[in-house]
């Protein structure tokens, strides 16, 4: 008899026509998406959303030709050839400045995010835009999974995704910014494995995993802003990504 493994998991992608814009229903849109699909939302649903989407949807553009750059953003700029309004837009939405080198900002934004130009981010928005990161990640997750139960009764959980780089290693990956109805975290701590050594700090970062996971059917430019996560047993909870910061005490490299 062959035993069962792990559930098998699903990620299907909910592409959307037309641009999202300041007001857009993404509850109605991921729906209307999934129909599309064939499909509906579940309850035992993820849905996983881009910071992009949610960033639109609630206005948080900015028009650079608005922007009056400080000295040190244009002098910034001009010694590396970028464009002065975006480092000052940058600068503004740091609460820390990590590391200024080569060209690039890393920063720490109000929401405790360590990453690059605080999340302002000029792609996908049009020229002369840049994006920033939603005000309350954590409450933009949760105002979503109540207006997808409101218009279809189901109340999936919800990720918020951006992409970070990583300190020692290449390329770049999608991490959960904003998370409601899921925990965050699965600690393995007092679990023992198949050798019977007892695990004793191992904690998972199931958010991040799930996001990571999905953007590989949701792409950079292929104008799918959603997807589902389907077949994944989580932890209900509140949820909130603030549990995925290190808290500055146990961080090392500060």
């Amino acid at each position: 008899m062959i035993e069962q493994g792990p559930p098998e998991v699903r990620i299907i992608p909910l592409p959307v026509e037309g641009e999202i814009e300041t007001g857009s229903d993404l509850a109605r849109l991921a729906l209307e998406a999934a129909k599309a699909r064939g499909t509906t939302i579940l309850d035992s649903d993820v849905l996983v959303v881009t910071q992009k989407a949610v960033s639109k949807s609630e206005g948080r553009i900015v028009r650079l030709s608005e922007v009056d750059p400080s000295p040190i953003a244009q002098q910034w700029a001009d010694r590396y050839g970028k464009d002065a309004r975006q480092i000052e837009t940058v600068l503004r939405e740091s609460r820390r400045i990590v590391k200024m080198d080569r060209g690039i900002i890393i920063a720490e934004t109000r929401h405790g995010f360590v990453c690059a130009n605080a999340g302002v981010d000029a792609s996908n928005v049009g020229p002369g835009v840049v994006s920033l990161l939603p005000v309350d990640p954590d409450a933009s997750a949760a105002a979503l999974r109540d207006r997808v139960r409101e218009l279809s009764r189901a109340m999936p959980a919800v990720i918020i995704t951006d992409t970070f780089g990583r300190a020692w290693r290449n390329g770049l990956t999608n991490v959960a910014i904003g998370v409601a109805g899921i925990e965050p975290l699965r600690s393995f701590a007092g679990q023992h494995d198949p050798y019977g050594y007892e695990l004793r700090v191992t904690i998972v970062a199931i958010a991040d995993e799930l996001a990571s996971a999905a953007e590989l059917v949701m792409g950079k430019v292929d104008g799918v802003p959603f997807a589902l996560v389907r077949g994944f047993a989580f932890d209900r909870a509140p949820g909130g990504a603030h549990a995925l910061v290190r808290d500055p005490a146990e961080d090392l490299f500060r």
